[in-house]
């Protein structure tokens, strides 16, 4: 099949997301200026550069984890590992602006070392970052879409120590968990290696 998405897609169910897959999420922590702490998963997440190491999120509108990281200046970026994924998906409930959904999906804080915003406690790795910019895509149009894209410059990681392995991050003790799209996810059980192959002319 062919379909235009302007046009639609004629199927049951969206399928850009499955397409588009899989994604990481960013369990996102952040702080307002009142001090109100906010956490919600993000699948439209992922790192844009290493040096210098930027990551970014994107929310389908101002939504709390986008308002409060633009009016403090700071996010933190939780990994969500398998054992976290049922408590994740609790904080992705549509709550009033000003739940904490750490107190509701029964998670415990931990305070970062350079940001505001705490860090999910039992995560086995966290991002700590400073808001370098955002960003509100535009269509073919010229129109604004609905996202609002954050992107942070990571000033601190965290790692438990747990998760290191011979100096690397353990990804399959930790089960890093990603979105497939429609309700489906997935968590690294497996991996495979490759090198990057150098250029030898014939």
């Amino acid at each position: 099949m062919f379909y235009e998405p302007s046009k639609g897609h004629g199927l049951q169910h969206d399928p850009s997301k499955a397409i588009v897959a899989p994604r990481p999420i960013g369990w996102i922590s952040t702080l307002n200026g009142a001090g109100e702490v906010n956490l919600a998963p993000y699948s439209f997440f992922n790192a844009v550069s290493t040096r210098p190491f930027i990551v970014w999120f994107s929310s389908e509108g101002e939504k709390d984890s986008a308002t409060f990281a633009q009016e403090t200046g700071e996010f933190v970026a939780n990994l969500v590992s398998r054992d976290l994924a049922e408590k994740m998906n609790r904080t992705s409930v549509d709550a009033p602006r000003g739940v904490n959904e750490f107190a509701y999906a029964d998670l415990a804080m931990a305070p970062s070392r350079l940001v505001a915003p705490p860090r999910v406690a039992a995560a086995p790795a966290a991002l700590e970052c400073r808001v370098t910019e955002v960003i509100r895509p535009k269509a073919l149009d010229g129109t604004t879409a609905s996202a609002v894209v954050v992107a942070g410059e990571v000033v601190g990681v965290y790692i438990d120590d747990a998760f290191l392995q011979d100096g690397m991050f353990d990804i399959t003790k930790a089960g890093n968990v990603s979105r497939l799209g429609y309700m489906d996810y997935a968590s690294v059980s497996e991996i495979f290696s490759m090198r990057r192959p150098r250029w030898e002319a014939d």
